[in-house]
């Protein structure tokens, strides 16, 4: 973090992988006009290159990929290079979840979630930096170091995948890996510009904390910066494992001709959307009226009840992860050294335990709740934040948990509703800010198991209105 910070930094260049997105370098790769080889050094020299200023790489095994690429690899990717988030187990290394608390020895094998990622074919150059536990909605810490915003580094990267969004924001690879439990998909897309589907619950395998959890909120996915490479992957993934309770998908190659029914959700469940994400909405709304579909105002059915709600599970989680983190990482976890957050959280739990019940039961009964709007409309369109993206230090973990845990509650109301519902959710970079140029995110959301209709409409969309690119 000593290096001298610059407003925009990115690493694209007339080097092998120019501006390509995964799915045209896997296909150069494929037909050998490039080698896999040449695909990760590459990468490897952008990662050098902007990685002390953006600190968004928590561990590197370069050499093993320079290794691995010399070897035949099989898989819709083949010879990608590639982040795994740093919450996912991934052979040889170790995996810290963001936190300063766990000093964990590296692991020896791939979990099946991490092997389904691996039948892609990417190579893995490392693992990509998060806030503790992805507990924050920006990537920073408690040492007041943060992972830097590619678009302009004195903002938030968002988070929770805030390592893999920086690093594809700035063209260090073309996609990485991320996985959402409240928004940690769709927020650092929002704010680096990307592609960021969050999938139905289970679309994917889980991993093995997910699937122990009272509700599972997570979902796995990647950041791209091309709806095909979203699209490709998802095929890929479903290619390794389908899961027969869900619509199969296929790979989606194209938008459709159907003219949809959109809800558009402007105010958020706290009743905060600052001015330029509304007019970011508004251009979004005439650009699909412009489009053919209808396009309706609608209110959330969701009251402060559910803010609570979350936030109580959200601090049960946090609960979890500060009373049995020895039992959960081994016996080197310092709960001394978590955060102000994840202590808040804790501590929050620990006032409302009693509550457990009633939450739970309040919570289980979302997904009923979210289901009925899809008698109306096809879609759901709203922003993916209540406001634009903030200054480092506006939520950082430095704050008092009061204050920051307001701020993020804010910040953060478009998102968690499709993750204890289980549905799928996709942000687009359909605006940018006036002054500095940063990006906007819009949240299409669908029905449980219509990723379809999503990643048609993304496509549509991205044809209508190219995103703007960081270069």
């Amino acid at each position: 973090m000593d290096a001298p910070r610059t407003t925009r930094i990115h690493s694209f260049c007339n080097d092998v992988l120019e501006d390509f997105d995964a799915v045209k370098i896997a296909q150069l790769i494929k037909n050998k006009e490039i080698s896999a080889k040449e695909a990760v050094q590459a990468s490897i020299l952008r990662v050098k290159k902007v990685n002390p200023v953006l600190n968004a790489v928590q561990a590197e095994q370069f050499e093993k990929a320079l290794q691995l690429s010399g070897q035949q690899q099989n898989g819709i990717f083949a010879g990608v290079p590639f982040f795994m988030k740093d919450n996912t187990d991934l052979a040889g290394l170790p995996t810290h979840h963001g936190s300063q608390a766990i000093h964990s020895p590296p692991v020896t094998q791939n979990p099946v979630l991490s092997q389904q990622l691996a039948d892609q074919g990417f190579i893995f150059l490392g693992k990509s930096s998060m806030p503790e536990f992805g507990l924050n909605a920006t990537t920073e810490y408690k040492d007041g170091s943060a992972t830097l915003n590619p678009w302009h580094t004195e903002f938030s990267c968002g988070a929770s995948s805030g390592g893999s969004a920086a690093l594809v924001a700035a063209g260090a690879v073309p996609i990485a890996h991320a996985n959402d439990g409240g928004g940690s998909i769709r927020i650092p897309a929002a704010c680096c510009g990307l592609i960021g589907l969050k999938p139905t619950r289970g679309r994917t395998r889980d991993s093995e904390a997910a699937s122990k959890l009272p509700i599972n909120i997570i979902s796995e996915g990647v950041l791209t910066r091309s709806v095909r490479d979203t699209a490709h992957f998802m095929a890929g993934m479903e290619r390794s494992f389908y899961n027969v309770q869900l619509p199969k998908m296929g790979l989606i190659e194209h938008a459709s001709n159907r003219k949809l029914r959109i809800g558009v959700a402007k105010q958020s469940i706290t009743g905060t959307v600052d001015a330029e994400t509304a007019s970011a909405l508004e251009n979004t709304v005439q650009l699909l009226e412009n489009l053919g579909h209808h396009v309706e105002t609608f209110q959330l059915p969701f009251s402060a009840n559910f803010v609570q709600d979350f936030s109580h599970y959200w601090g049960f989680l946090s609960f979890m992860l500060q009373s049995f983190g020895k039992k959960l990482f081994g016996s080197s976890f310092q709960p001394e050294e978590l955060d102000h957050l994840t202590v808040g959280l804790s501590k929050l739990y620990k006032r409302n335990f009693y509550k457990t019940p009633l939450f739970l039961h309040r919570l289980k009964k979302i997904q009923h709740e979210y289901q009925q709007m899809f008698s109306q409309f096809d879609v759901l369109l709203s922003p993916v934040l209540a406001h634009t993206t903030p200054k480092l230090g506006y939520i950082s973990p430095q704050l008092s948990f009061d204050e920051l845990f307001a701020r993020i509650q804010n910040y953060v109301t478009f998102t968690p509703i499709q993750n204890i519902a289980g549905a799928p959710a996709i942000s687009l970079p359909l605006g940018q800010t006036a002054e500095h140029g940063l990006p906007i995110g819009m949240q299409l959301s669908a029905n449980l198991g219509d990723e379809r209709t999503l990643l048609e409409l993304a496509y549509q969309l991205e044809e209508a209105q190219p995103w703007a690119k960081i270069q």
